[in-house]
This record gives C-alpha cells, structure tokens and sequence, in this order.
C-alpha cells in the first residue's frame, strides 16, 4: 500500500512506512503542544477576567497587568494566572504577586482618564490566616 503526504512544499509526496511512522510522531507532539497551548490561554483569559474585576481596568489592561506581575516577580505567566484563579476562589496569592499586582493595578488605573475611571476598587490582600481571623 502507498501512503501520499500533501504539504504546501511538496504537493504530493509518496512516503515509506518510516516516514509514515515519523510523520505520525511528528503530529503527535504537536496535537500535544496545542492542547497545552489552548489549556493554557483559557487559563489566561480567566486571570485577566479576575484582573479585570480586581482593578475595574479594562482588559487590555489586566493583560498588561498579568505580563508586569510575571516579569516582575519572575514567576511564569501560566502560574501566575493559576496563583490568581486560586486567590478568586478564596485561596492565597503569594506575597511578592501580590505586591507586584497591586501595584500594577495602580500603575494602569492611573494611566486612565478621570472620566473614564471608575470608583477605586479594594486593593486585592490576601485571606486572613486563622491567627488574624
């Protein structure tokens, strides 16, 4: 039997079973990369819909907002999105994001006309621990 391969650099290619078995492999891992690419966007659409109620900024905004508190905590994006899923659930967010959050909230809800601002919003501080409560 003969398997053809279409590609936009080679209309029609005639493959081995080797290359068959390669080709295979090969969209294997990347079926696998972009599952975890899409995982990790969904992830990160829900941090900046936190971000985006935290700081009453826009989304535009909370996006910035999440790239500033992961270079300046040297903390990955993805985690820093999972940290601020777990702090919106009623979970802790580690002191240093959570300092580098509020002070990107400021930084962008300063940056916003008077008009267009609203109200300002409660600063997001961790839970109490069981000795404050």
């Amino acid at each position: 039997m003969a398997f053809f391969m279409l590609s936009s650099t080679r209309p029609l290619a005639l493959l081995s079973a080797t290359d068959l078995a390669k080709e295979h492999e090969r969209l294997q891992v990347e079926v696998a990369q972009l599952k975890r690419a899409v995982t990790s966007h969904a992830l990160v659409d829900q941090a900046i819909g936190v971000v985006v109620v935290l700081g009453r900024i826009p989304p535009e905004d909370a996006w910035r907002v999440l790239r500033d508190v992961s270079q300046r905590s040297n903390v990955k994006l993805n985690l820093v999105a999972e940290h601020l899923l777990e702090f919106a659930q009623g979970g802790e967010l580690p002191d240093e994001e959570r300092v580098e959050l509020q002070r990107a909230i400021e930084r962008y809800a300063a940056l916003r006309p008077p008009s267009s601002s609203p109200s300002p919003s409660p600063s997001p501080s961790p839970s109490p621990s069981p000795e404050q409560s």
